[in-house]
């Protein structure tokens, strides 16, 4: 795929538009694709970046990304022109079925976990259901894409140490406005995930959430991104986070 923008968002944000065919298959928020930055040998595995949206008419998708290790190191230093070896559209997204007419869904993100729920919002909209933002933030100079959701649905911002936003957790605010909700989803690390599935554990509330898991291969093969599954957590039966996820219904795999 060619590069078509690259900028950055927010303090070691990149925000990257990607033209090609490949846009054609993609279809549930909450994919993925595995990219091979270049031929180096420091960066050979493919790295996992998940859809923020995509466009058909256009053939484009974007992607936004951190800056954590050499592949989006080497990623961040593309050009407009240059091209990229992409494989997805992978894995299982969100689900956003017909009865979402007049239903009240709420979104929940944290970090490098939000780029994925952009274009959930935007299909749920275009399925009739009104939407809720609750996103998550260290701090202010990491805060992107504020206005995007803003656009699409009432949001609200937290941040860790109160430069922005209020200050505290996703969960803070979610307690202190007691959100309605016909259905929820999340994306973020691990402490939030857990926090949230306490918090929607008597299960009348469907939450689903999306899964960051290191990962080799991206098709279930190299069986590097494994999660057992709640009712047999120390056993030998387990999903594959690249090929049955990211997205799973909370309750479904231990989020360890």
């Amino acid at each position: 795929m060619k590069i078509v923008h690259q900028k950055v968002l927010a303090e070691d944000i990149y925000e990257l538009i990607l033209e090609g065919e490949l846009v054609q298959h993609m279809s549930e928020p909450g994919q993925f694709v595995h990219l091979r930055v270049d031929d180096r040998v420091d960066v050979l595995l493919r790295r996992p970046i998940s859809l923020a949206d995509y466009d058909k008419g256009t053939s484009q998708c974007t992607l936004i990304y951190r800056v954590e290790g050499q592949g989006t190191y080497h990623l961040s230093t593309k050009r407009i022109g240059d091209r990229v070896d992409v494989l997805g559209p992978l894995g299982k997204g969100f689900p956003v079925t017909k009865d979402l007419a007049g239903k009240k869904t709420l979104i929940i993100g944290g970090g490098v976990g939000i780029p994925p729920l952009y274009n959930l919002s935007k299909q749920l909209r275009a399925h009739g259901a009104s939407v809720t933002h609750v996103l998550g933030f260290a701090r202010a100079d990491v805060v992107f894409y504020e206005n995007c959701f803003k656009k699409l649905g009432t949001t609200y911002v937290a941040t860790a140490d109160g430069s922005h936003g209020e200050k505290g957790f996703v969960t803070d605010i979610l307690t202190a406005q007691a959100i309605a909700a016909d259905r929820v989803y999340a994306c973020g690390p691990l402490p939030m995930l857990r926090a949230l599935e306490e918090r929607f554990a008597d299960g009348d509330i469907p939450l689903y959430v999306s899964l960051e898991q290191r990962m080799a291969c991206g098709i279930g093969a190299c069986m590097a991104c494994v999660c057992h599954l709640q009712d047999d957590p120390e056993g030998y039966h387990y999903k594959k986070v690249c090929r049955d996820g990211p997205v799973f219904k909370a309750g479904e795999v231990v989020l360890a």
